[in-house]
């Protein structure tokens, strides 16, 4: 029986320590239950701060990429302009290659036959000495001068 007294009699002394513990352990446990609460309050304050200040970069970020949005598309519609005049110009001049080619061409063939009517009725190119020899305008001189391409035009 004198294990059960003494189990008894450390309770007793447990128990009354606790009672005369209450209070500070109390007061102990409700300093740090509000010191978590402001320290939570603290970190929540803090987290949002953060928060706005990540929206406020965001935003900020957006009006940036806007404005660089903006001046690339004017940059490409400035381009897309140029490239359309670039185009129209450069099929003027293909259709003007395309002309002056022909020209060319013609008056090589005038060339040739004013060469070829020339030698052929020049009795010193040909080496007949006959007289009375026709250019291509009907006439009896012979032809003397080259032909100046720049006159034709």
């Amino acid at each position: 029986m004198s294990s059960g007294t003494s189990f008894a009699s450390s309770q007793g002394t447990r128990s009354s320590r606790s009672e005369e513990d209450s209070p500070d352990l109390r007061a102990q446990m409700e300093k740090r239950r509000k010191r978590r609460k402001e320290s939570n309050r603290e970190s929540a304050r803090r987290s949002r701060v953060r928060k706005q200040q990540h929206l406020d970069d965001l935003s900020s970020q957006v009006d940036q990429l806007k404005n660089q949005n903006q001046q690339l598309r004017m940059a490409l519609s400035m381009t897309t302009q140029n490239l359309v005049a670039v185009e129209a110009q450069n099929s003027v001049m293909q259709t003007q290659k395309v002309e002056l080619e022909s020209r060319l061409c013609a008056l090589g063939e005038i060339i040739y036959c004013m060469n070829s009517i020339t030698n052929a009725t020049n009795p010193v190119a040909m080496g007949i000495t006959t007289s009375g020899a026709c250019d291509i305008f009907g006439t009896s001189s012979t032809w003397s001068q080259p032909i100046d391409l720049y006159q034709c035009f």
